[in-house]
């Protein structure tokens, strides 16, 4: 009997929270005490990290001051977001879902299920990646549509993995994913005429990484993959031919090889050189450190947690109000801050911040939040307006001066004004107009040529003015790197790359 009674007790106590969860004005703004009910809710406090229920007791006592040394704690493991990138079928989810699995997200009887699942379909090798590619359509095709994201934990660093699609029908979303990411992961496949296809003009290698420097992936490792397969066979010349082929184009792209990129082989398949380093009688020639490792080393963008509050909205969806997703560009949010959602100059009151799945009282910059807004109704928000502080509102521009870089134009296009192309900076995406070519810019020397320029062609750079139809929120390169650089494309494909230098 007495099992039965507490099952009962708890059924009740389950149903007391879910009326405290659930009151519908819980949304509403000046409801204070609601919102202190939901704090101290049990349910929500169970959810919450052991780490944070300290300070949720403490905060209650504490004038405000203090509160900030109180929490630190929390946060003692940076967080640094990943982007895979690379071509299609290069390994990029294989090598995820590897990574999850060797650090414990994903248990032996998931894999076990994957594995049938990828056997039932005849594609044995994909059920790695089936962690990562959660919906039916990716796995029948075996190709990532949309970017997956999953969370993993090494000694030193939180990581969110973005595992961004290679096909280059779906480079729009690889855009979305890298501009949340601190680093790319640049997935290459060693198999023989893979890597060749990936490379060459009109391959997503190139594309990906042109895309992944301008949307401010600022270090890059570049992981060779496949190496276990029957035509590489860990060989060193392969990997070597790799190399050298990859450094040249790395430079070109404007990343500094020697700072801010590193080669390694793995196996994302078997998960070789991942976690631990690959074993000598495999890979004689390697010295080098493991992906983990490697991931490890990486030093943190720099970002400053007391600058003005930026945050690009990727998504927005009604659950309890309106929540907009996004990552924190710069600045600090709490819970109870007022805020603008720019351009449309929207008064809003945070209600609540989430990481991951977790309530949490304040976030810094580089987190990805979902954030609960009052005040605002979820059509009146579109992805790429960006929530800001009121004190220094982001600026909302129709036209701004840019410096670009012409990578490839179509065929037969010349770049002049009147030129059109679709705009992405951070994350809107907005059709735009050149109206003016200003002054072109002598690679060599960096500095302005005097003639007054009609057109440039490819590999010019050109300082210029650009029109948009609807006004969008942008920064100054200088002010903010994050929200200041921008890629142009048409057609499906990346014309130009720049950054904002006038607003």
């Amino acid at each position: 009997m007495d099992i039965e009674e507490d099952i009962r007790s708890l059924q009740l106590e389950s149903a007391d929270d879910n009326n405290g969860v659930v009151n519908p004005e819980d949304g509403k703004p000046g409801e204070v005490e609601n919102s202190d009910k939901m704090d101290e809710d049990p349910k929500q406090e169970v959810q919450a990290q052991a780490a944070e229920a300290e300070p949720k007791v403490k905060d209650k006592e504490i004038p405000p001051v203090q509160e900030e040394e109180e929490e630190e704690p929390e946060t003692t493991k940076r967080h640094l977001n990943v982007v895979f990138i690379g071509h299609v079928d290069a390994g990029k989810s294989t090598t995820g879902g590897q990574i999850l699995f060797l650090s414990g997200q994903v248990d032996e009887r998931t894999i076990q299920k994957y594995e049938k699942e990828a056997k039932d379909k005849s594609r044995e090798s994909w059920y790695m990646a089936y962690i990562m590619d959660t919906n039916e359509e990716e796995r029948v095709k075996g190709k990532t549509v949309e970017v997956g994201r999953a969370h993993f934990e090494t000694e030193t660093t939180r990581f969110t993995i973005l595992d961004a699609p290679g096909h280059k029908s779906y480079v729009p979303n690889m855009i979305s994913g890298a501009s949340q990411a601190d680093i790319g992961v640049l997935v290459i496949s060693a198999r023989k005429g893979e890597f060749e296809t990936g490379y060459e003009r009109g391959g997503q290698t190139r594309e990906h990484v042109q895309l992944a420097k301008t949307l401010g992936v600022s270090k890059l490792l570049v992981v060779v993959n496949k190496m276990d397969e029957p035509t590489v066979q860990w060989s060193k010349e392969r990997y070597d031919e790799i190399e050298s082929k990859m450094v040249p184009f790395l430079k070109q792209s404007g990343y500094n090889v020697k700072k801010d990129v590193l080669f390694l082989p793995i196996s994302g398949l078997v998960g070789a050189n991942m976690k631990t380093r690959v074993d000598k009688s495999v890979c004689p020639w390697w010295n080098g450190p493991c992906l983990f490792e490697a991931l490890d080393a990486i030093e943190v963008p720099l970002r400053d947690p007391k600058g003005p509050f930026r945050m690009p909205i990727i998504d927005k969806f009604k659950d309890m109000g309106t929540v907009v997703m996004g990552k924190v560009e710069s600045g600090s949010v709490r819970e109870g801050d007022s805020m603008l959602v720019m351009p449309n100059k929207d008064h809003v009151k945070v209600v609540a911040i989430f990481i991951d799945e977790d309530r949490v009282k304040r976030a810094g910059p580089g987190e990805n939040l979902r954030i609960r807004l009052s005040g605002v109704e979820d059509e009146d928000i579109l992805a790429g307006f960006v929530l800001s502080s009121v004190a220094k509102p982001i600026p909302a521009v129709t036209e701004f001066v840019a410096q670009l870089v012409i990578l490839e134009l179509l065929d037969n296009a010349i770049f002049t004004a009147g030129y059109k192309a679709v705009l992405h900076i951070h994350s809107v995406v907005e059709e735009c107009e050149i109206v003016e070519l200003i002054q072109q810019i002598d690679t060599k020397t960096k500095k302005p040529l005097k003639k007054k320029i009609l057109f440039v062609k490819n590999g010019a750079v050109v300082v210029c003015r650009v029109q948009v139809n609807n006004s969008i929120c942008i920064e100054k390169f200088s002010d903010f790197p994050q929200l200041g650089r921008f890629t142009l494309r048409t057609e499906g494909k990346t014309v130009a790359v720049g950054k904002v230098t006038g607003l």
